[in-house]
């Protein structure tokens, strides 16, 4: 008797081990440098993640070009995108249309891409902006950067019914991202639909945002691949 429950003890550790690893090995998929890389979109410049420097990649190891009467965006590294004449300040809303054409068709798990706001700094040690990101799974995050990066609603991705999710990978997938900055509040919304709001307080100051005013463009994750459309500023409704 004592052989057999010492039997399971023992699977039921290689199963927790196996699941263990295999979640570590996902989250440690390496960026991949991408072919022809490089800002090919006039006005427009961007900065790779500190981590991703490190492991020896260039802004030319990611690839933003025109594509229709859009954007594609291809990584590589993850990278922040934008167009220094393109800035914000007061009440306003910055969104874009992001389409993966085939979910998952660079990487092994899902990738977030969204919206950047309250850019200063950029291309600095002392970088500062707030972004809002969605997952093709139907998850999102809401995070900033000042100049160390500091999260909104928790590290891990938040699920949320607004957010669209492919129908598997290889397929399809399309969200809506938008920021909106209006009196002090500030909140992401994702297909139209409110999924995150937080005070002024929580995102600008110390260690956060030096402003909510300044420039805004797009944020995306290492290896990933999805076209941006409709990408404006308007009114803060």
């Amino acid at each position: 008797m004592k052989n057999y429950i010492l039997s399971v003890v023992l699977v039921l550790l290689s199963v927790v081990f196996v699941g263990v690893s295999g979640v570590s090995a996902q989250h440690d998929e390496m960026a991949k440098s991408v072919e022809g890389g490089g800002v090919k979109v006039k006005g427009w410049t961007g900065e790779i993640d500190a981590k991703e420097k490190t492991a020896g990649l260039t802004l030319n190891s990611a690839k933003l070009s025109d594509e229709g009467k859009g954007m594609r965006v291809t990584t590589g590294p993850a990278v922040t995108y934008w167009n220094p004449k393109n800035t914000a300040k007061g009440d306003y809303t910055v969104s874009a249309t992001f389409t993966e054409s085939k979910y998952m068709s660079i990487n092994d798990h899902p990738h977030p891409y969204g919206i950047m706001v309250g850019g200063n700094d950029l291309g600095t040690a002392n970088a500062s902006y707030l972004y809002c990101a969605a997952y093709g799974n139907g998850s999102f995050i809401f995070r900033g950067m000042g100049p160390a990066p500091f999260q909104l609603g928790g590290r891990a991705p938040i699920k949320n019914d607004a957010v669209s999710k492919a129908a598997g990978v290889g397929q399809p997938v399309t969200q809506i991202i938008g920021i909106t900055v209006k009196g002090d509040s500030i909140s992401c919304s994702i297909n139209n639909k409110v999924v995150a709001t937080h005070t002024r307080a929580e995102v600008v100051g110390e260690g956060k945002l030096k402003s909510t005013d300044g420039v805004y463009g797009m944020r995306f994750g290492h290896n990933t691949d999805a076209t941006v459309t409709d990408f404006k500023k308007t009114k803060a409704q």
